[in-house]
């Protein structure tokens, strides 16, 4: 439904892939209802009293429950195409921007020949006794071959089954009957406190534990909205995902799938998708089913609430700012418009823009969507039938345009001053100096005087403004318009939409207090 869009945690820290996995599976509990399958491991502490109470001794070790899980656990290798770089001889590392192996010496790029291959390691688990494994669909996506290393040393070829991008989960398969597997825990949810264990490949060394705790529930960290992560601090490094997270009873909750961390390596928060998500996923894919979600063609954002403040609603206000309709798509053939706040779905009130996603990825193809929108200040109902949400590779493409970083000297022409930032219309030639694609229309800043509302904002020269408390402007004339009129009202800033090469971002300039 939702175009996804760039995401970014804090300046100098980022959510980098953990491959990794653990290993996760189907085990029967002393009291448990489900009957033991053959190459099912059985647990044997018992789950008695509360779910997730450990049991004695526990966290004295951990390595009873390591024993009886690690079988389960498989590295994941593969190989994935890498293009070189046009002029250059050699291709780029994965996952390391900038980086780049050398070809030979003397000899030029040949445009027509194979790309070259580059290996990665992940992690996986097995999920039933005759071969199918879960992992992320990062670590298979596009691999040209797939290689699965067992705990006993056996290496197998694997098969992919299916992969679904939205929640970043894939099945593979290998040939075989009677492998050691684990499950979902599907009754019991872990608490914010409880023991985790985790076992997986990390930087391709091998079936390797970690131990912590679930350091906070429903992390809304995911940036296309379908997954509230676990977050453990359990140590997830690279080679990690992809692996199973288990409770003290080996029981998996979860599957590893990210880390948050300033230096590539762990620092005490991951990532897991939880079980209920990676079971009811994993299921259709094993059916040879393809994952389908609801799709209307609209670019939603989550405000802040300063920035709903900005556009003359309560600081309280819920719901999402549509950012973007696609021309002739499902929303836009129901009437939705640039700059509608969606209030509900189906008539649920919804939070935010995650909050949309969800309620409008539940909805099957063709189905009809009622879609609660404030425009000019009066909600009003309007029914969009469902499409088929795109994969997510297809609407990030969407989103790139190919333009130039900033870094270009401020123009000749200073334009218009508005609250500190000089600003000008879009002409061929500043169209052409900072990139700008011919789709994005507004006013470019030109230049920005320090010590002003947009200099603390930090506007870089080249942004376009977009819109501003949510009218489109394509002067400066119109962005004046805007601004005096925030003042009339009493507003403390003008909520801004603001285009930059690395995607729209949204700021508050900040006004003058009325004297």
């Amino acid at each position: 439904m939702l175009k996804r869009k760039e995401f970014i945690l804090g300046a100098a820290c980022g959510l980098l892939v953990a491959a990794g996995a653990t290993a996760g599976g189907v085990i029967s509990w002393p009291g448990a209802y489900a009957e033991t399958r053959p190459g099912q491991i059985v647990a044997s502490a018992g789950a008695s009293g509360l779910a997730f109470a450990p049991p004695q001794g526990a966290p004295l070790s951990f390595a009873d429950i390591v024993q009886q899980v690690a079988p389960a656990v498989v590295q994941i290798e593969v190989e994935t195409p890498v293009e070189r770089p046009q002029g250059m001889q050699g291709f780029q590392i994965p996952g390391m921007p900038g980086f780049v192996i050398p070809g030979p010496q003397g000899q030029p790029a040949n445009p027509d020949a194979e790309p070259e291959l580059a290996q990665g390691a992940g992690s996986g688990f097995f999920i039933s006794a005759d071969g199918f494994i879960v992992t992320n669909n990062h670590v298979v996506a596009n691999a040209k071959s797939i290689k699965v290393k067992m705990s006993d040393g056996r290496t197998l070829d694997a098969t992919l089954v299916g992969r679904d991008q939205g929640t970043d989960l894939a099945v593979i398969k290998v040939e075989g009957s009677d492998f050691k597997f684990v499950s979902f825990e599907e009754s019991a949810e872990p608490r914010v406190g409880d023991w985790v264990v985790a076992v997986g490949n990390p930087f391709g060394l091998g079936g390797t534990a970690t131990a912590g705790i679930v350091s906070a529930k429903a992390r809304d960290i995911d940036p296309t909205g379908y997954n509230d992560y676990l977050q453990i601090d359990a140590a997830i490094n690279r080679g990690n995902s992809g692996g199973p997270t288990f409770d003290i009873y080996g029981r998996v909750i979860g599957v590893n799938s990210a880390i948050f961390s300033p230096t590539g390596g762990s620092v005490g928060i991951g990532f897991a998708i939880p079980a209920a998500t990676a079971k009811a996923i994993t299921d259709q894919l094993m059916r040879g089913q393809a994952i389908q979600r609801g799709y209307i063609g609209v670019g939603i954002r989550s405000l802040s609430p300063d920035q709903w403040e900005a556009l003359g609603e309560s600081k309280e206000f819920k719901g999402g700012l549509v950012e973007t309709v696609s021309p002739d798509g499902p929303a836009a053939r129901g009437g939705v418009r640039v700059g509608d706040y969606i209030v509900s779905v189906n008539g649920e009130a919804v939070e935010n823009g995650t909050d949309i996603t969800r309620q409008v990825g539940r909805a099957k193809p063709n189905d009809n969507i009622r879609i609660e929108v404030v425009r000019d200040g009066r909600r009003q109902t309007l029914t969009v039938r469902s499409g088929t949400r795109p994969p997510e590779d297809e609407l990030n493409a969407e989103n790139e345009d190919g333009a130039t970083p900033f870094g270009q000297p401020p123009s000749a022409d200073g334009g218009t001053v508005v609250e500190g930032a000089g600003v000008s219309a879009i002409t061929p030639a500043l169209r052409e100096r900072y990139g700008i694609p011919t789709t994005v229309e507004g006013v470019v800043v030109t230049r920005v005087t320090p010590g002003t509302g947009a200099a603390t904002l930090g506007l870089p020269v080249g942004s376009v403004i977009t819109r501003a408390n949510n009218r489109a402007v394509t002067s400066a004339a119109d962005l004046e318009a805007v601004v005096a009129a925030a003042k009339e009202a009493g507003r403390p800033g003008v909520f801004m939409l603001v285009w930059t090469p690395r995607g729209t971002v949204t700021a508050v300039l900040p006004l003058p207090k009325p004297e």
